[in-house]
């Protein structure tokens, strides 16, 4: 092995022939290190032994997955965690990832794995002491390390022979061969690519997660490499509400990047929501005005969700528009379709528009039920709270039908409404077991029926 130096910027990991003072990519000033590299021969590039297989003749391993007792999360990675996977999970501090990763550490020792958690962050007292929080009775098959060195880590994973690897997190590590100081793109990229050799060893195959910082931008610190080289990335979001969090994956090489898993804060750790529908609507006894249901799909499953709306006389020029669960584009179209479609004057009045739970609104299949909320504000009529509205809206005020109606209507009667509104182009009977099914065409006769 030889010394090498060259010249690295810290900040975005370009590589310059020399010392400059602004980096070309970054344009940060002063940001282009002196680091010493040690240069080792491509053992790979020499060995005659690889061959390529035929992809017709590669064999599937059918029990390639260790499946958790945590449905939503294995709903999230894709029906359960892989083998040879190498996973990481971000989200903001204080979001419960450490806390998460306990809780699957606990269920995976539970089933008879091996599980081994590598701190760079926390000592192994403060992590026991979550644990004892967590833990009724603490597994014997966790294994803990409290160390920045991945070198010191590999010769344990040596040693221990562990079937899942927790690692928190990657940008705290460093590896000896390389004199960039923590946190720098260099060790984070380097300490990875070594977690996926480890990880993806054909003669002992390990599951890996680690866990990634955050930036204030909401966004996975360090280069955009590190998401190209992990199998999975998963976000743990926490902005909605101050105990639920929300699971989902943004890249998933094993499954779908539309699933989501719902997750609730409490004293004795993060625990799965089994019923989300409940987190998403307030239990009341008489009816409200400002309040309508829809149900929309978040992955593959459907959720029922309460939407709130309240409409107030404006004082100034240009009103007040604020939806924390919705586009402010898409509040303004519904506002414009409300005025044209229906005759409902909304150019000198103040809307707020906020989801019960806070989640988000991303799919058109709520516009019926945000139009109706709005409706039911600005008339002060109250909408019957045994009735759901599902549908899309055009600008022409026209209902559009949603997908699998079916589903929806089931997960409704389920949570026991009566009602459903939605589009006379949907295909389906207007009575679904003794639950009865309105269709209209447009949303003046929903609302004339509705808010009479």
């Amino acid at each position: 092995m030889k010394k090498k130096t060259r010249y690295e910027c810290s900040s975005c990991g370009h590589i310059a022939p020399g010392w400059i003072g602004k980096c070309p990519v970054c344009n940060e000033w002063g940001t282009i290190e002196e680091v010493e590299v040690l240069e080792t021969k491509n053992k790979n590039a020499t060995n005659s032994t690889v061959k390529a297989s035929r992809l017709s003749e590669v064999s599937i391993n059918t029990s390639s997955k260790y499946i958790s007792g945590i449905e939503e999360f294995n709903r999230v990675i894709g029906g359960g965690l892989v083998k040879d996977s190498v996973s990481i999970l971000t989200a903001k501090p204080g979001s419960g990832k450490s806390t998460l990763l306990l809780e699957l550490s606990n269920d995976f020792a539970d089933k008879g794995l091996k599980v081994l958690y590598i701190s760079g962050e926390e000592s192994e007292s403060q992590i026991k002491s979550r644990a004892i929080r967590i833990m009724e009775d603490i597994p014997p098959n966790i294994w803990l390390l409290s160390t920045n060195s991945l070198d010191r880590a590999v010769d344990v994973i040596d040693k221990i022979d562990p079937d899942i690897v927790f690692i928190d997190s990657i940008q705290t590590f460093t590896l000896d061969e390389f004199s960039s100081k923590q946190g720098s793109p260099v060790q984070t990229v380097e300490c990875t690519s070594k977690l996926i050799e480890i990880a993806k060893n054909p003669s002992k195959p390990r599951a890996v997660i680690m866990v990634g910082h955050m930036t204030k931008a909401d966004e996975m610190a360090g280069l955009r490499t590190l998401e190209h080289m992990v199998d999975t990335v998963i976000i743990l979001e926490s902005d909605f509400s101050d105990d639920l969090r929300l699971l989902y994956t943004s890249k998933n090489r094993f499954g779908r990047t539309g699933e989501i898993g719902l997750f609730k804060m409490q004293e004795n750790g993060i625990k799965q929501v089994e019923n989300p529908s409940e987190e998403f609507i307030t239990k009341r006894d008489s009816d409200i005005a400002g309040s309508a249901i829809a149900v929309t799909k978040e992955g593959s499953r459907y959720i029922a969700v309460e939407i709130e709306s309240l409409i107030s006389s404006s004082f100034q020029p240009y009103p007040i528009r604020i939806a924390d669960s919705l586009n402010k584009d898409r509040l303004n179209t519904i506002i414009a379709i409300l005025e044209q479609r229906a005759g409902i004057k909304l150019y000198d009045k103040n809307v707020i528009i906020k989801t019960t739970g806070g989640l988000s609104l991303k799919k058109q299949d709520s516009d019926l039920a945000i139009l109706m909320s709005i409706a039911s504000s600005v008339t002060n009529k109250p909408v019957d709270n045994r009735t759901a509205f599902v549908a899309e809206v055009g600008l022409t005020g026209e209902l559009k039908p949603v997908q699998q109606l079916e589903k929806r209507i089931m997960e409704l009667e389920r949570l026991g409404y009566k009602k459903a509104y939605c589009s006379e182009l949907n295909d389906i009977k207007s009575q679904y077991n003794n639950f009865l099914i309105v269709k209209k065409s447009h949303i003046s006769e929903v609302i004339g029926e509705v808010l009479k």
